[in-house]
């Protein structure tokens, strides 16, 4: 069978969990099956400003054809900022919503035009991430030609009305948690009568087979113990609560000399201090190789469909800290025995002390992690299913 994929961004220079889970899912579906795969995306790299970084219309990589459509505008995001504020106060108004969602991009009408021409000539097209353009407009163009990954979790745009009908146009649904599942048949009821895979859906983790904590820790010369986040430095992903909960931890405990260490693009400042140490964006060797080294992963981010780092962490063997607001994180936790989650900061100090002062049981909880994760999360298991689904249903 002929599948597209179509996500917003495409790329190795791409940073993002659901762009990285679309294009693993199509690279692992080409390896793993007999499909032709494609995906079809823009020719931008950054999410805020969707501009053309791309050159090329097409690019071969890791057997998987990418088409890249050129997004028409740039995103002015003091202009989007006003004009997001001018949507909310339209109530319901939908086209004013269409409106923002062009501003909101990518701005790509040369990819929904090349749907509409060719959605005929493949068997099915994957859509991920219910919050762009891309889907938005790609849906309307392929009908019940599609499988929808929305990776949608809580927050104020899922609530706005034009996403109703929009989630009426897919034929199959396949979400990466329960607790998505859950959600999106609570926001939009009529979700709970279309065809989904319930829930075991997700991305395969891939680990290194030698992965050294030591290697990490000689490279950066960071000695002593520290907990690591992975991910863009960010306000939408709590950075800041991290960044304060942390100081606060310090001021109230002046004897621990844990470290906070952090990976990845920073969006906003990270604050100067001895304690934190922000190494940006690092290979994905040294990034296995701090998780493996770390006391513990933390993610504060309270708005997550998945979380592929908080897997790696598992299955690396390492506990991991989480909000106890994100329903996904919460959930990972509860069913593998093998995190903390946190509702506040006096939580969120417990939580610490008890991996610093108790290290057998970080260990017993990080082999909870890797048989959760190898159950759960396999590639062999998850593209099976979404072999059987497209086989069944297209």
């Amino acid at each position: 069978m002929k599948l597209c994929f179509v996500v917003q961004r495409s790329g190795l220079e791409v940073n993002g969990g659901a762009e990285v889970l679309a294009r693993q899912l199509a690279e692992k579906t080409a390896l793993l099956t007999e499909h032709e795969v494609e995906i079809a995306t823009t020719k931008a790299i950054d999410y805020v400003t969707w501009k053309n970084e791309y050159t090329a219309d097409t690019e071969e990589l890791n057997g998987v054809l990418i088409r890249r459509f050129p997004v028409v505008s740039e995103r002015d995001q003091d202009k989007f900022n006003k004009f997001t504020e001018k949507m909310l106060a339209s109530g319901d108004d939908i086209s004013v919503q269409e409106e923002w969602m062009k501003m909101q991009g990518p701005n790509t009408p040369a990819l929904i035009d090349w749907l509409t021409e060719n959605k005929d000539d493949y068997d099915c097209f994957i859509f991920m991430t219910y919050l762009y353009y891309t889907t938005y407009y790609g849906l309307r163009a392929v009908g019940d030609k599609a499988i929808f990954i929305p990776t949608a979790h809580e927050e104020w745009p899922i609530h706005l009305k034009m996403f109703e009908e929009m989630f009426k146009k897919p034929k199959f649904y396949y979400y990466n948690t329960i607790e998505e599942k859950i959600l999106v048949n609570s926001l939009f009821p009529f979700t709970a009568n279309f065809p989904d895979n319930n829930g075991t859906g997700g991305a395969g983790v891939d680990v290194p087979s030698e992965v050294s904590a030591s290697a990490f820790r000689s490279k950066f010369g960071i000695d002593g113990d520290f907990m690591v986040y992975v991910g863009r430095i960010d306000e939408n992903k709590c950075c800041p609560e991290l960044f304060t909960y942390f100081r606060e931890y310090k001021k109230r405990n002046p004897g621990s000399d844990i470290k906070l260490v952090l990976m990845g693009k920073e969006i906003i400042e990270v604050p100067k201090a001895d304690d934190i140490i922000s190494l940006g964006f690092v290979s994905e060797e040294d990034k296995y190789n701090a998780i493996k080294a770390s006391r513990f992963l933390i993610l504060p981010s309270k708005f997550e469909s998945l979380s592929i780092v908080v897997l790696e962490a598992m299955c690396l063997g390492r506990p991991v800290l989480v909000s106890g607001q994100c329903e996904v994180l919460l959930g990972h936790c509860r069913r593998s025995n093998a995190g903390l989650y946190y509702m506040n900061y006096y939580e969120f100090e417990g939580a610490v002390n008890f991996y610093l002062r108790n290290s057998g049981t970080c260990d017993l909880m990080g082999a909870n992690g890797i048989r959760y994760v190898n159950d759960n999360y396999s590639w062999e298991g998850i593209i099976s299913r979404l072999d059987d689904i497209v086989r069944k249903y297209f």
